[in-house]
């Protein structure tokens, strides 16, 4: 048995067919040939807590060995600690974050870092910094009156 279909909607399903083909397409490449990533949630942390927890505890960064480093980053009310981290170029920086308040946002200008930080969750990203410069990080998500002094800096220096 044959379906008869009218020659409109026949070419409205193919169009579809087609975008949802190219949006899959579009998926992957950001996936695989971009690098494109989700932020991920490491673990629970009661925003109470972030003071006394590890890595948390003293903020800032950290070689792993060298080429790899970890940054433990508190955000607060207006303000990131550490404002300031600096990498020799070529490094991988894989970042945890935790907000000790309210929900607010870290973006890394000229990069596709950018991910929320909520209450209770340690949020974490990495990114490779193949160019040396000062790459600056703010707070996307409004989170008060002076929501727009939250900002600070990653520096990458020639290795």
């Amino acid at each position: 048995m044959r379906l008869h279909i009218d020659r409109f909607e026949s070419s409205f399903m193919t169009l579809s067919a087609i975008m949802i083909a190219g949006f899959g397409l579009a998926v992957l490449v950001a996936v695989f040939g971009l690098g494109v990533q989700l932020p991920g949630q490491v673990d629970q942390l009661a925003p109470a807590e972030v003071d006394s927890a590890p890595g948390f505890d003293n903020p800032g960064v950290r070689m792993v060995y060298p080429g790899k480093y970890e940054a433990y980053i508190v955000v607060q009310a207006w303000q990131f600690t550490p404002t300031e981290i600096t990498i020799p170029a070529g490094s991988e920086l894989t970042m945890y974050l935790a907000s000790k308040d309210i929900i607010h946002g870290f973006h890394v200008l000229d990069t596709n870092i950018n991910v929320m930080v909520i209450p209770g969750q340690i949020s974490e990203v990495s990114n490779v910094f193949e160019e040396p410069g000062t790459y600056l990080y703010m707070c996307h998500e409004y989170c008060g009156a002076l929501h727009h002094t939250m900002v600070g800096q990653i520096v990458v220096t020639e290795e």
